[in-house]
This record gives structure tokens, sequence and C-alpha cells, in this order.
């Protein structure tokens, strides 16, 4: 799986729609936001990426 999908640059990209930061390595990554109200948003981009990488 980490061959498709690197956890580390999709969390990446996500955390930023929650105002935040966040990385990690290709099968962990961690992320924090101040703007939780936008997880929703987050959530959906994440769904996107998984798509895109198939």
């Amino acid at each position: 799986m980490t061959k498709r999908y690197h956890a580390g640059n999709i969390i990446k990209e996500l955390a930023g729609i929650v105002g935040g930061g966040g990385g990690g390595r290709p099968e962990f990554a961690q992320a924090g936001g101040k703007e939780p109200a936008k997880i929703a948003a987050a959530l959906k981009r994440a769904e996107e990426l998984i798509r895109e990488a198939k």
C-alpha cells in the first residue's frame, strides 16, 4: 500500500486545509490543525487523493 500512497505527503496536504502542518513516512504520518471546523473538507480531499492515486 505504501508503494501507491505516501501517508506523509497526503497528510501534509490535508493538514494545510485545517490550518496546520504535518508529515511523516510512507507508512505513518500525523498532523494537527487550528481549524477543526474544516475537517470535513480535509476528509473529502483525502478521498479524492486516494481515488486519484488508483
